[in-house]
C-alpha cells in the first residue's frame, strides 16, 4: 500500500483532484506549491507531509505567518497523531520542541537556520501555509529567506491563495529549490454566491442570465439589471424625499428614522442579523474594519434583545466560557468585562478582533466552529487562517484604514474576506453580502468579485541581523549570491527581460536610422565622416556632421525649454486660479469664462476648502452649483458686488430665477475681451539666447533639409529611449546589492564585520564576522542594531527586572499615534531614567551612522508602553497596569496589552539567550521574563 493509500484511509471523505495530484507529486519525492483558493483544503497536503515524515522516521516542521495559526494547528496535529508526536514553538510557547513534527511560526525556523540549530538534523519535510505572507511588507522577508536557506534534501510545501502569477513564483521557487511542481486551482469547492442587500431587499450582485460570471474570461462581469433599476428608484426617491422635507421645513413627518443626509432608512445590526435569520444564511461574519466599531456593533445587536441560542445551546457556551476562564483571576475577570462578554456569547453573538484578550477571541473560535456563535462580528485579521468558516460573509464598507489613510479594497483582499463564506461539507454553497449605501457602485463591486487573483509581490529586502547572519554563513560573495536568487531580484530580472528587448531593438533601430541619416546628409554636403587613404578620419567632414547635430540637439534643448516654461506658466496661474478662488466673498459677481454656464454668476457661498476651493454660484441663467479651477483659464476677477438677501432661496428653481433676474439687473457686464498675458517665454533671457544661436547656425540655412531633420530627431528620441532603458536596468538589478552593501556599511563603521586582507582558504570568506556581530546575529527585534549597542555600552546592567523590562519595551511598542512624550515625561526611578537617555543617545548615535551610510533609520525609542509594563512586572494589579498603557486619554486594549507585554518577553529572552543567563544583564532578563509572565499574561498562549 502507498502511504497515500495509508493517509486517505483515515479520512472520512475523498481527496479533491488537486489535493491528489499535490499528494502523489509529494510522495514522489517532488516539493510542492499549491494555490487554491481559500476554504478549497490545501491544508490536506500539508498533512500529508506529516504523515510522511512520521512513516519515514524523519521530522517535519510545520509554519505559520502568525502565533494563532500555529496554536490552532498544533491542537489540530496532536488531536491526529497524539501530544507525544507533536509540539509547538512560537516567540514566548515552547512545547515539546524535540518531538517529530514541530509546528511554529517562520521566524522561528528561520532563526533555526541561522543558530544552524541540531534541530534541524533529521528534517525532511517543511510545510509553508499561507506562503503569500511573503508579501508582507514588514515580515515577508522572512520567507524568502527559509526558502533560501534550507538544505537541497528538505521538501517544501508551499500553500497559497490563489495568485494570479502561481506560475511565476512556481518557477522561482523551482529555479532555488529544484524540482518542485505547482499545482494551481482556481476551483471553490463550496459555490459562492454574491449578493447587495439594499434597504430591506437582498438581490444577486450578478445577472441571473450569467451561470458562473465570475469565471468569464476577458469580459466584465454583468450586474444584474434588476439589482441597478431598483438603486436608480431609491436614489430619485431619497432626493424626492429630501426636497420635501425641505419644503415641510423642520416639522412634521414621522416614521422610520432617516439619515440626515438623505440617503434613505437605515438598517441597523440587530435588523440585518434578523435578515439574515430569517434568510436562513447564518452563520455568518460580518467584516467591519475597525476594533470600536465590531464592539459597537456588538453592543447595538445586545441592546436590541435578539438572540439566536436555545437555553441548552446557552448552557453549552457557559462551559466552554468557564473552561477558558479557569486561569483568570475574579478580579481581573471584573476588569475585562468577562461578564458582559459571556451575555454575547449565550445569544450567539460576539466580536473578534486583535484587540480581545487571546482566551476571549480562542473561546469565540471554538464557539463558532461548534456553530454556538451565529453572528460574528470581526476585522479583517480573522481572514487570514484562522479555522472560523462560515455560511456567509457581510461586508459593510468596502473601504479600510491600512494604517495611514482609507484605501479601497483590493481585488484580493475582497477575495480573501468573502472566501470565508461556505462551509465544505455542510453547505451547498456559500454566500457574500455586500451592503449597499450610496458611494457603493454595483459595477464596482461586480469588478472585485470578478477579479479572483492577485499577483504576489517580494517584499524581500537586507536587514541588519539579515546581512550578519549571512556574512557570517556565506561570506561576502556568497551573501550576495543568495540576494540575486530571493524572488525579489527574480521578478526584477524578469522585468529586466523586457527592457533589455526593448534596448536591443532600440539599438537596432538606431544603427538603421544612422545609415538613412548619413545617406540624407551625404545629398546635401555633409558627409557624416569617413576615411581618407590612409585610413585616417577624413578631416572637415566629420566636423561638419556633428556641427549638424549639435544644431539639431539644440533645437530639442528649446523644445524642451518651452515646454518647461509652459508648464510653470500653467502651474503658477492654476496657483492663482486657486487662491483668487478660495478669496471669494459672498455678493461678489465674477464670470465664468468656459463651460455651458459661462457668463455672470454671484457668490452665494464663499469656498470653504482653501486646497480645492468651489464657491458656490448663481449664474445668470438661473443655474447653481459650485464652480472651481476647470471652469477658470485665468484667475477670476471680481467685476462688482450684489446685495443679497440674508436667507437667499437658492434651492428652489422660483428662488434661483429671482436671483438670476436681479444678477442681471445689476448692470454689470462681461468683459468682452482680455488682452493676453505674455507668454513666460518670452521674457526668458536663456531662451532668447538660445533662439538666437540656433538662428546663427550655419545648418539654419540647409536648403530642403525637412527630411534630415526629421531623421535627426527621430535619433535624438531613440538615443534618449537608449538613455531610460539604461538607467531603468541599472536600477533594477543593482537596488537589493546597494542596499546591502550600505547596511555592511554600517556595520562595519560600528565593527560588527570587518575586512580581512586575504580570502580564508577553508570558507573563501573576505569579510569576517566579529563577536559583537555575533551578538547581533541573535536579535531578531526591528530596532536590532539598537539592543546590541546597548548591550555593548553596558546602559542596562544595573537595571532592576521591572525597569529593564520597561527600557526594552521602548524598543518594542510601537503607538498607534504619535505619542511619544520624551524620557523627561516618563516617571519612575533615576536609573530607569538614566537608562532611557542612554539607549535613546545610542539611537542617535545609530541614525547618524545610518544617514552616513544611506539607510532608512531605525524607528526612535516609544515610551508609550514602558510604565504599564513596569507596572504589571512589579506585580501591581491588572486595572492598574491597563490605566498607564493608554495613549491620550484611550486605554489600551487587554489584547493589546498582552500581545506587547508578549513581544517584550521574546525579547528579554533573546537578550537572555544572546549575554548568557549567567551574566548580571541575563539574569535581569530572566527576572523580568518570569515577572511578566502572570495573571493574563500567562493564561492561554496566543
Amino acid at each position: 500500500m502507498s502511504q497515500l493509500d495509508a493517509f486517505t484511509s483515515r479520512l472520512d471523505f475523498g481527496l479533491d483532484p488537486f489535493q491528489r495530484r499535490a499528494c502523489e507529486a509529494l510522495e514522489a519525492g517532488h516539493g510542492v506549491l499549491v494555490c487554491a483558493p481559500t476554504g478549497a483544503g490545501k491544508t490536506i497536503v500539508g498533512e500529508f507531509a506529516v504523515h510522511l515524515a512520521l512513516a519515514g522516521g524523519t521530522k517535519c516542521f510545520y509554519t505559520t505567518p502568525i502565533k494563532a495559526l500555529s496554536n490552532q494547528k498544533y491542537a489540530d496535529l496532536a488531536a491526529v497523531h497524539g501530544h507525544e508526536s507533536v509540539g509547538l514553538l512560537t516567540g514566548d510557547s515552547s512545547i515539546n520542541p524535540d518531538a517529530p513534527i514541530v509546528v511554529m511560526t517562520t521566524e522561528v525556523v528561520r532563526n533555526m537556520i541561522y543558530a544552524e540549530s541540531r534541530a534541524l538534523d533529521g528534517l525532511s519535510h517543511v510545510v509553508m501555509d499561507e506562503v503569500h505572507f511573503l508579501a508582507d511588507r514588514f515580515r515577508g522577508a522572512v520567507w524568502e529567506e527559509v526558502i533560501l536557506h534550507l538544505e537541497p534534501s528538505v521538501r517544501v510545501v508551499s500553500l497559497s491563495a490563489t495568485v494570479s502569477n502561481a506560475e511565476e513564483f512556481g518557477e522561482w521557487i523551482q529555479t532555488v529549490r529544484g524540482d518542485t511542481s505547482v499545482i494551481v486551482d482556481e476551483h471553490r469547492p463550496v459555490p459562492l454566491s454574491q449578493h447587495m442587500l439594499v434597504g430591506q431587499r437582498m438581490f444577486d450582485l450578478f445577472d441571473p442570465a450569467d451561470r458562473d460570471p465570475a469565471d468569464r474570461k476577458g469580459s466584465r462581469p454583468r450586474v444584474n439589471p434588476e439589482l441597478k433599476r431598483h438603486i436608480r428608484h431609491r436614489i430619485l426617491l431619497a432626493e424626492d424625499e429630501r426636497d420635501s422635507s425641505r419644503g415641510r421645513g423642520r416639522g412634521g413627518g414621522g416614521g422610520q428614522p432617516r439619515r440626515r443626509d438623505g440617503r434613505g432608512p437605515l438598517l441597523s445590526r440587530p435588523n440585518l442579523v434578523g435578515r439574515l435569520d430569517r434568510e436562513g444564511l447564518l452563520p455568518a461574519i460580518g467584516f467591519i474594519f475597525s476594533r470600536a466599531g465590531c464592539d459597537a456593533a456588538l453592543a447595538q445587536c445586545l441592546r436590541s434583545g435578539i438572540a439566536l441560542l436555545t437555553p441548552e445551546e446557552a448552557a453549552e457556551v457557559d462551559a466552554v466560557v468557564d473552561r477558558r476562564l479557569t486561569e483568570l483571576s475574579p478580579s481581573d475577570a471584573d476588569v475585562l468585562g468577562v461578564q458582559e462578554w459571556r451575555e454575547g456569547l449565550r445569544r450567539g453573538l460576539a466580536s473578534h478582533h486583535a484587540g480581545m484578550l487571546p482566551t476571549f477571541r480562542h473561546a469565540v473560535e471554538e464557539l463558532f466552529v461548534r456553530g454556538l456563535v451565529r453572528m460574528v462580528f470581526a476585522t479583517e485579521t480573522l481572514a487570514l487562517g484562522i479555522n472560523m468558516p462560515a455560511r456567509s460573509v457581510v461586508l459593510e464598507r468596502l473601504v479600510k484604514y491600512n494604517g495611514e489613510s482609507h484605501v479601497d479594497l483590493t481585488p484580493g483582499e475582497f477575495t480573501q474576506l468573502t472566501g470565508r463564506a461556505g462551509r465544505r461539507g455542510i453547505d451547498v454553497e456559500g454566500h457574500a453580502v455586500v451592503v449597499w449605501t450610496p458611494e457603493v457602485v454595483p459595477e464596482e463591486v461586480a469588478g472585485l468579485a470578478g477579479a479572483r487573483t492577485f499577483p504576489l509581490r517580494s517584499s524581500f529586502s537586507p536587514e541588519y541581523n539579515m546581512a550578519v547572519n549571512l556574512l557570517g554563513r556565506l561570506g561576502l560573495d556568497g551573501a550576495r549570491e543568495l540576494l540575486h536568487r530571493s524572488f525579489a531580484q527574480f521578478q526584477a530580472d524578469r522585468s529586466v527581460v523586457g527592457l533589455a528587448r526593448k534596448l536591443h531593438e532600440s539599438q537596432r533601430a538606431l544603427r538603421k536610422l544612422d545609415g538613412e541619416l548619413a545617406r540624407a546628409a551625404e545629398a546635401r554636403g555633409l558627409e557624416p565622416g569617413g576615411v581618407d587613404a590612409t585610413g585616417a578620419p577624413a578631416a572637415g567632414e566629420t566636423e561638419a556632421y556633428a556641427g549638424f547635430l549639435g544644431y539639431v540637439t539644440l533645437r530639442e534643448e528649446i523644445r524642451r525649454r518651452e515646454r518647461d516654461l509652459k508648464y510653470r506658466k500653467r502651474i503658477n496661474t492654476e496657483d492663482a486660479i486657486v487662491a483668487d478662488l478660495a478669496a471669494l466673498k459672498r455678493g461678489h459677481v465674477i464670470g465664468v469664462p468656459v463651460g455651458r454656464h459661462r457668463g455672470l454668476a454671484v457668490i452665494v457661498e464663499p469656498a470653504t476648502q482653501a486646497a480645492d476651493p468651489k464657491p458656490l454660484v448663481v449664474t445668470e441663467d438661473a443655474w447653481c452649483g459650485r464652480i472651481g479651477l476647470r471652469d477658470f483659464v485665468n484667475p477670476p476677477e471680481v467685476l462688482g458686488n450684489m446685495r443679497l438677501p440674508k436667507n437667499a432661496d437658492r434651492r428652489t428653481g422660483r428662488g434661483r430665477r429671482d436671483l438670476a433676474s436681479a444678477l442681471r439687473s445689476t448692470g454689470i457686464e462681461m468683459p468682452r475681451g482680455r488682452s493676453k498675458k505674455r507668454a513666460d517665454a518670452a521674457d526668458d533671457p536663456e531662451l532668447a539666447q538660445m533662439r538666437r544661436t540656433l538662428r546663427a547656425h550655419p545648418a539654419h540655412q540647409i536648403p530642403n533639409g525637412d527630411e534630415l531633420f526629421r531623421l535627426a530627431e527621430k535619433r535624438n528620441r531613440l538615443l534618449r529611449d537608449i538613455v531610460t532603458a539604461e538607467r531603468s536596468i541599472g536600477e533594477r538589478t543593482s537596488t537589493l546589492g546597494v542596499t546591502f552593501d550600505h547596511i555592511v556599511g554600517v556595520l562595519s563603521e560600528l565593527g560588527y564585520v570587518e575586512r580581512v586582507r586575504e580570502a580564508s582558504e577553508s570558507t573563501g570568506h573576505n569579510m569576517r564576522v566579529t563577536e559583537s556581530g555575533k551578538l547581533l546575529a541573535r536579535i531578531y527585534s526591528e530596532s536590532d542594531l539598537v539592543v546590541t549597542e546597548c548591550i555593548r555600552a553596558g546602559v542596562w546592567d544595573d537595571l532592576s527586572p521591572a525597569d529593564l523590562a520597561a527600557v526594552v519595551a521602548a524598543l518594542v511598542y510601537e503607538s498607534r499615534r504619535d505619542s511619544y512624550g520624551g524620557v523627561d515625561a516618563l516617571p519612575g526611578s533615576t536609573s530607569l531614567r538614566t537608562a532611557m537617555a542612554a539607549t535613546v543617545d545610542i539611537w542617535s548615535k545609530v541614525t547618524a551612522v545610518e544617514s552616513r551610510h544611506r539607510v532608512s533609520p531605525t524607528r526612535e525609542p516609544d515610551t508609550g508602553f514602558s510604565l504599564a509594563v513596569a507596572t504589571w512586572a512589579s506585580g501591581r494589579s491588572l486595572s492598574e497596569a491597563l490605566l498607564l498603557a493608554g495613549e491620550r486619554g484611550q486605554l489600551l486594549s487587554p489584547g493589546d496589552f498582552v500581545r506587547w507585554n508578549r513581544q517584550v518577553i521574546d525579547l528579554l529572552e533573546q537578550i537572555r539567550l544572546c549575554v548568557g543567563t549567567d551574566t548580571r544583564l541575563g539574569g535581569t532578563a530572566r527576572s523580568a521574563v518570569k515577572a511578566i509572565r502572570r495573571g493574563v499574561v500567562a493564561a492561554e498562549l496566543g
